[in-house]
Parts: structure tokens; sequence; C-alpha cells
């Protein structure tokens, strides 16, 4: 869907849009940009390195920039942005160090906190040191308290996530977590507001927005498939409060090195600590509709002039 978005306002604003689609295998296709939904099918098409010259059927595709609407490993976590920099390919949003380091939360938490900005309290699980499961659970709830969130340390979309609120489901959201990777963030379960920023290179940022859900936490179901779930900015806060997220979100993409564009998701202890980073996404949903763009609206900034900007900055006009 955000594909689908980004191409038409792109041509809406004069762009010759080529659309490639990379499908499951990794193989990659140039896509019908007409048909709704588009998928990766096709001609199949490479790109050719050192060059960086993009091939279909014998043929070479020009183009000037690439605008990588990719979420997760390969496609948000600096792995496609190396394969540009290799080429010398001006691309849309973060680099290859601050991509990876935004993918991988644990890291992310490390650079964020040295920079002074306040994290989410977490403790790090490997699948090498888990053979006590047992001692581990007791070491973390000791720790940490409960509940817990338990979390791939790589991974986006909630995928894999679970909320621990005794030591067995503890354990079994470990187990469960480590199916995706090597390594589990096991953090401390805010209760609070979850509060974004969306920031572009500069940096320029947003007003701030809110999730707004009905049920216990913002997991895979209630982004894609809870319809009760709502996205409001700008959000409810004193002008203080809205300046202060607003100063960490720049803080915290310039921690990371940034460019391009971002998101970053606060939790918000009203009464508490304030406001504590949870993490900064480099490929955020793209569709009108969705937080990114909905907090650049609130700002000033339509749909499709956001798209535009994105392209001006990575060709660097």
């Amino acid at each position: 869907m955000s594909a689908v978005a980004v191409l038409g306002a792109l041509e809406g604003a004069g762009h010759q849009v080529i659309p490639v689609g990379i499908d499951r295998s990794g193989s990659w296709h140039l896509a019908d940009g007409g048909r709704r939904p588009m998928v990766a099918a096709g001609r199949p098409a490479s790109m050719r390195l050192p060059e960086g010259t993009l091939h279909a059927a014998g043929d070479e595709v020009g183009f000037d920039v690439v605008f990588p609407v990719l979420h997760g490993p390969y496609g948000e976590d600096g792995t496609i942005q190396g394969v540009f920099e290799i080429a010398g390919i001006p691309y849309v949003g973060c680099g290859v160090l601050s991509s990876a380091l935004a993918m991988d939360k644990d890291n992310a938490k490390k650079v964020i906190e040295a920079a002074g900005v306040a994290t989410t309290p977490w403790m790090i699980v490997r699948a090498d040191s888990f053979s006590d499961p047992a001692v581990t659970v007791d070491r973390l709830i000791k720790e940490l308290g409960l509940p817990l969130f338990v979390k791939p340390a790589e991974l986006g979309s909630s995928v894999g996530v679970s909320k621990a609120a005794t030591d067995a489901a503890l354990k079994d959201g470990i187990v469960r977590a480590l199916g995706y990777g090597e390594k589990v963030l096991v953090e401390e379960a805010i209760a609070g507001r979850e509060i974004e920023v969306a920031v572009l290179e500069g940096p320029r940022v947003s007003v701030a927005g809110e999730i707004v859900i009905k049920q216990e936490w913002y997991d895979y179901d209630a982004k894609y498939n809870d319809e009760t779930s709502e996205f409001v900015t700008p959000a409810d806060l004193t002008e203080p409060q809205m300046a202060l997220v607003r100063q960490l979100a720049a803080d915290v993409f310039e921690a990371l090195e940034c460019s391009g564009l971002a998101r970053v998701d606060f939790l918000f202890e009203e009464r508490g600590r304030g406001f504590l980073l949870n993490e900064l996404n480099t490929m955020p949903g793209f569709t009108p509709i969705s937080g990114f763009p909905k907090m650049w609206e609130a700002s000033g900034m339509t749909y499709p002039e956001l798209c535009n900007e994105l392209v001006a900055l990575a060709l660097g006009s």
C-alpha cells in the first residue's frame, strides 16, 4: 500500500516512476504500476554492480534516484542501502550505519542512552546463553520486574513480540522471539501514552502524534487489523511537552546519524519519568493515512509535497 501511494504522489508531482518489486525469493521484477495492489511480478530485473545499472530482459532501464519503500530485514537494515552505496546511486532515506543501528534495538538504545536521551529499561537474551531458562527468567524479573515486553532485537511491526506477566509467559516469549533471531530484547512494560514524531533531514521535526488503541497494547493485530485503533495529531500535549518531545526526536535522529527521514517513537509517563524512547523507524508506514505523513500534513506539508521533498533530499537539491 505504501508503494502504491508513493508511486501515485511522485507521478502527480511530474516524476516518471519505474516500479521494481522484490519477491520472497529475492528476485527483482519490473512491476505493473497500474495494478492494485501491486505485486512483485513482471519482467525479471537485476542491478549490475559496481556500475549500478538496472537491466530488464536485456535492456538497460535508466533512472536517477531510488525510493526504497521496503520494511524490515534487507530493506530497512542497511543491506539494500549498501548495494546503492556500492553503485553510487542516490536513494531516499537513511544510510547504511543509521539503518543498521536503528534496526538493532539493543545497539540503538545504547547509542541513544549515551547521547543523554532516556529510553525504556532493557536487557538482552542471546540464544547461546539461554541454556538455563529458569535462571535467565529469574534474573530478568529481578532486574526489570513484571510485566515485560519480549521482542526480537532486529525486527519491526511487532512481529514476534509478546507481553509477559508471569515467569512462564516470559520464558515462552523468549523462546518465541528466538525463533526470529539470535538476540532478544526484554524491556520494562511502560504504562504510558504512545507518542510519535516525524523527522526529516535537517533535522526538521513535525508536530507529535499519538496512537490511541482499545487493546491492551499495540501489537501486530492492533496495527494492521483493528479498525478501532486511532492516530491523533497533533497529540494532546502542553506546549512545553510538545517542544520537549520534538527536541528529543531531533536529538535521537542526530545521535543515530540519520538522513532523509525517520519516525521516532516514545512512551510518555506523564506522572513519572516523562518521555522514554521506544525506537526509531527509518522507513515508517507511508500510506497517506499512516502516522508519518499525517504528522507532516498537520505540520503544513501535503503527502505529495512530502514525497517530492524526500526525492529532492536524496538528489541533494
